[in-house]
């Protein structure tokens, strides 16, 4: 569809240009996300092939997880039923690639948010929900306290991350030798380092939490403190959608202020009678903001009491409620020493 217009015209009709442009935009991707998936019936969530606490399938196929949760929330939000997921399970390799040819709505799978993805990739983050950092396993018996003592190691690293790209940097850097046993994929990783193909095994923290529950002896094997790399990891969707990416976005930044607020999954009916004007427009009881995205007026309340807010979600995953037991740390809400918040809703 195509429009001509003179200049002189236009000078003189801001507003109905306004107005037509959106018309077309809405005619375009505008929109085709959430009502792809409310046809389907369905969210597609691309997750990691499984990492113990963020995304993994138990005995019986089910699918739990930090990342997990977060696709369950938008299930939540959308149909007012979290199980109205479908998981795709993806390999570093594959998630960009699903992503950008439709076969999943949103990836929710331990990914850097960086500017290189953003811009050659064709995609969207739309929130931090976890910020990570790369670190360092290695056998305790080698009594290595820092990662600068790590020179000369063969270091265990899997293909297509930035970890690896991070790795070469901190080696170089520091003047350190290093070997690189490079992997495909994270079972991979765990089986070289816990055969001995490696003395050193790296990737992000969290993930390194994860791994060790898998060794042989786990606790014959120490995290170092050192952090070499930001990572902060999040949900992305394809660009040119911006109604599903502001319900992604503020899905995630629902369950945050949710926390801020004290609302959560055990007090949310008491919430719905609060005259706080923050709560309020949290779960919607003042306020159109839900509608407006093209949800409901109770979306983020349906959210809190079908999955809870992000301590939570954080607690019964990956921190003081799960086997990984990760302290809080910068992930700590911003007024309890971390620097996790969220814009407001209002």
């Amino acid at each position: 569809m195509r429009y001509f217009f003179s200049s002189g015209w236009l000078k003189g009709s801001a507003v109905l240009w306004t107005i037509i442009i959106f018309s077309i935009v809405s005619d375009g991707a505008y929109s085709q996300t959430l009502k792809n998936i409310r046809e389907r019936g369905n969210l597609a969530c691309g997750v990691s092939q499984g990492v113990v606490g963020f995304s993994a399938q138990s005995e019986n196929s089910e699918w739990a997880g930090f990342d997990v949760d977060f696709c369950r929330a938008l299930a939540a939000a959308i149909f007012n039923d979290p199980t109205k997921v479908q998981f795709s399970a993806l390999s570093t390799a594959d998630r960009f690639r699903a992503l950008q040819s439709a076969d999943i709505d949103v990836l929710s799978r331990n990914s850097t948010w960086t500017l290189s993805r953003e811009v050659d990739l064709g995609l969207e983050f739309a929130a931090v929900t976890y910020y990570d950092g790369q670190s360092f396993m290695t056998p305790r018996s080698r009594n290595i306290n820092s990662a600068v003592d790590l020179g000369g190691s063969k270091v265990c690293v899997q293909l297509g991350t930035t970890t690896e790209l991070n790795l070469g940097d901190y080696f170089r850097g520091n003047g350190m030798a290093y070997e690189a046993v490079s992997v495909s994929s994270p079972d991979e990783l765990i089986q070289a380092y816990d055969s001995g193909r490696c003395d050193v095994m790296t990737s992000d923290a969290s993930q390194l939490h994860a791994y060790r529950l898998k060794l042989a002896r786990p606790n014959d094997h120490v995290i170092l403190p050192d952090l070499i790399s930001k990572e902060p990891l999040g949900l992305a969707v394809r660009r040119g959608d911006e109604q599903w990416l502001t319900i992604v976005k503020w899905t995630a930044f629902a369950v945050v202020n949710a926390e801020e607020l004290g609302v959560n999954s055990k007090n949310i009916d008491d919430a719905l009678k609060s005259t706080k004007p923050a709560v309020q427009l949290l779960v919607g009881t003042e306020g159109d903001y839900g509608e407006r995205m093209g949800l409901t007026l109770d979306w983020a309340a349906r959210i809190v009491r079908l999955v809870g807010n992000y301590g939570e979600i954080y607690d019964r995953n990956i921190g003081a409620k799960s086997q990984l037991g990760i302290p809080r740390g910068i992930n700590e809400q911003w007024n309890a020493g971390g620097i996790m918040y969220a814009p407001p809703i209002r």
